[in-house]
């Protein structure tokens, strides 16, 4: 997906319609997708809008206008991952939410293994997967931002308000008389804020590069890759059903599925970064990686996540009208680019 971020002038006009449809379809993708948020709860994704959709837009902003890339947004996913469940759910510290202690190697108070699960997975579906599809939908602003200064302002106010309606609403219906301790919250927020200045103003601006002569996979093979690949992951770094760890594992065993899943996304990310320089890879081929890794994880929430017939329907109804939209999108990006529907199989 590293070819979704391209440099470029700031735009002298934003893109509101890119914005909006960044922020709703982000918790719909990162939540709702998944079954964190159970398909016959869907509602409380309204709630859930401001945190997710505004922070990922911020997020977006700030990094287009500082002219960074994929190594920024991600570094900055790891700070929203950390305001989160740091500061809003509390689970990182939480004995009790989520069964997040019962993960294994719960270290000086702080849920080790349920954080890096968690890091990996906003990583991917609440900034990769949304921006990225957001850019190849709109893709005259891909690199730009979409807001104006007043704009970026309003989305760290309601993103900053959204991880209060968090913390007003799920600890203390789920995890009543809990408080995080002000010295990890105090952490948190130095973390954060040492995160975004690494991002922006350290880690380097996106170049404009030639394109080398790589061979990149067909399409055929990206979509069922990335699906696998996103499917495996989840099983090192979530708990499996019938499992307290992940990957049925017990005690500090756990750091092994752990470093496994770390690596296999560096891994994942550098072999993107390589085939995204290539002059054969084409928006077709991110959106099969956006693709396939979006219906993966909604299969695996249906396996284990889903705990009602429902929710379980549910979600394969979504993942039915995933490749629906995938089929709508890769025939719109055939038709703004003239290729053949048989080019990159």
């Amino acid at each position: 997906m590293t070819s979704a971020v391209r440099t470029g002038k700031p735009a002298r006009t934003g893109n509101r319609r890119a914005a909006w449809l960044l922020v709703v379809l982000t918790p719909l993708i990162a939540e709702l997708a998944l079954g964190s948020t159970p398909v016959s709860y869907g509602f409380l994704v309204l709630l859930w809008i401001p945190v997710y959709g505004s922070l990922a837009l911020l997020i977006r902003e700030l990094v287009m206008r500082a002219g960074r890339g994929w190594p920024s947004l991600i570094m900055l996913a790891v700070g929203y991952e950390l305001l989160e469940d740091g500061i809003g759910l509390q689970a990182l510290t939480s004995p009790h939410l989520y069964g997040a202690a019962e993960w294994g190697a719960r270290i000086l108070g702080f849920n080790l293994p349920y954080w890096v699960a968690n890091a990996i997975y906003h990583a991917i579906f609440t900034i990769a997967v949304p921006i990225t599809v957001v850019n190849l939908i709109f893709p005259g602003h891909r690199g730009r931002p979409y807001l104006k200064r007043g704009g970026v302002v309003i989305a760290a106010v309601v993103g900053g308000i959204g991880v209060l309606i968090l913390r007003v609403t799920v600890p203390l219906s789920q995890d009543p008389g809990y408080q995080a301790p002000l010295p990890f919250v105090i952490a948190v927020l130095v973390i954060v804020g040492l995160l975004g200045v690494v991002a922006l103003r350290i880690l380097p601006r996106v170049r404009t590069r030639v394109a080398e002569e790589i061979a990149v996979p067909g399409l055929g093979m990206l979509y069922p890759a990335s699906a696998l690949a996103i499917m495996i992951v989840m099983f090192l770094a979530f708990p499996a059903p019938g499992a307290t760890q992940p990957a049925y594992t017990h005690g500090l065993v756990v750091l092994v599925p752990l470093v496994l899943a770390v690596a296999g996304g560096v891994a994942g990310c550098l072999v993107l970064a390589r085939y995204t320089r290539s002059s054969a890879w084409t928006a077709r081929h991110t959106l099969a990686v956006a693709g396939g890794a979006s219906i993966g994880h909604t299969v695996a929430g249906a396996v284990a996540m889903a705990s009602q017939w429902v929710d379980r329907i549910g979600l394969f109804v979504i993942a039915l009208l995933t490749v629906v939209g995938i089929i709508w999108l890769d025939r719109r990006i055939l038709r703004s680019s003239g290729e053949s529907p048989e080019s990159d199989r």
